[in-house]
């Protein structure tokens, strides 16, 4: 009688846990769904109340419609290679740096790796004005520079996820490379980078969607609508008195996709490289 109570019990646990995983993944949804309905609308049912869910009719003409309001073409291939050359050299720069502050006892390493920590507790509200003042002393302001270089160079969260990684690499296999007359960088590049593929894939993906739907900086450094990038874009649609939500809607859509298939493509690097990146060190 017992053993049915608990079977039943566990059951029921499982139910309502499934429920409430199911509400709270619709609730995060709700908002994507909702951007995917009302770029088939038009602009009179977007605001409607009561509601009006289901689009009557489809307005499909408001996809071509946004990409030729603004030049999405030339906003795509800014986000593009922006967001690449962010990726490649965070990748290498972070693992770079994780493997000295994990494998490479230099006097300081663990201070100066409290204090690389210790930036990212640091707002980025407060470093917006100096760093401004920064890019433009360089001369770099309305450039594609002011996003490449600090989102390239700095990345503290890529680098403490990639040491805790390394951090969990034997140490047996660095002695033996050292024995047949290994450096640091044939060591760096021979055997630690293979073996921290899927937490690079994981620190790639992520800062791939970061860099992608930065907003921000953009806002702040960039003036000439031939250097935007998608999210900046977008903005424009959004006039001083009206905007257009309709090409609006649309135009998020299509600028979501390119996350969505590098998501979907790469979830199990994502999931790998977090969990096994949890286990070590």
């Amino acid at each position: 009688m017992n053993k049915k109570a608990g079977k039943r019990g566990r059951i029921a646990s499982k139910v309502i846990l499934h429920v409430l995983l199911v509400i709270s993944a619709f609730i995060m949804i709700f908002p994507f769904i909702w951007t995917i309905l009302s770029s088939l609308k038009d602009m009179s049912q977007i605001f409607v109340i009561p509601p009006k869910w289901i689009p009557d009719p489809f307005v499909w003409s408001n996809f071509p419609n946004s990409l030729q309001a603004m030049p999405f073409d030339l906003a795509y291939l800014n986000s593009f290679y922006i967001t690449a050359i962010i990726v490649a050299f965070t990748l290498l720069t972070a693992s770079m740096a994780a493997y000295a502050f994990a494998k490479i006892n230099f006097k300081g390493a663990n201070v100066l790796f409290i204090l690389f920590l210790a930036t990212m507790m640091i707002p980025k509200q407060v470093t917006m004005i100096p760093l401004y003042l920064v890019m433009d002393n360089l001369g770099w302001l309305d450039t594609h520079l002011t996003l490449i270089v600090p989102g390239a160079l700095f990345n503290a969260f890529a680098v403490f996820l990639l040491r805790q990684f390394v951090m969990g690499i034997p140490k047996e296999l660095e002695e033996a490379a050292i024995m047949d007359g290994a450096g640091f960088v044939r060591i760096y590049w021979n055997i630690i980078l293979p073996l921290i593929r899927p937490a690079l894939a994981a620190i790639g993906i992520f800062t791939f969607m970061q860099s992608w739907n930065n907003f921000i900086d953009p806002l702040i450094y960039l003036n000439t609508p031939e250097n935007f990038t998608v999210p900046l874009l977008l903005n424009s649609f959004k006039g001083l008195y009206t905007a257009d939500w309709s090409l609006m809607m649309a135009g998020t859509v299509i600028s979501v996709i390119p996350v969505l298939v590098v998501y979907i493509v790469a979830q199990r690097h994502i999931i790998e490289g977090i969990s096994i990146t949890g286990m070590k060190g």
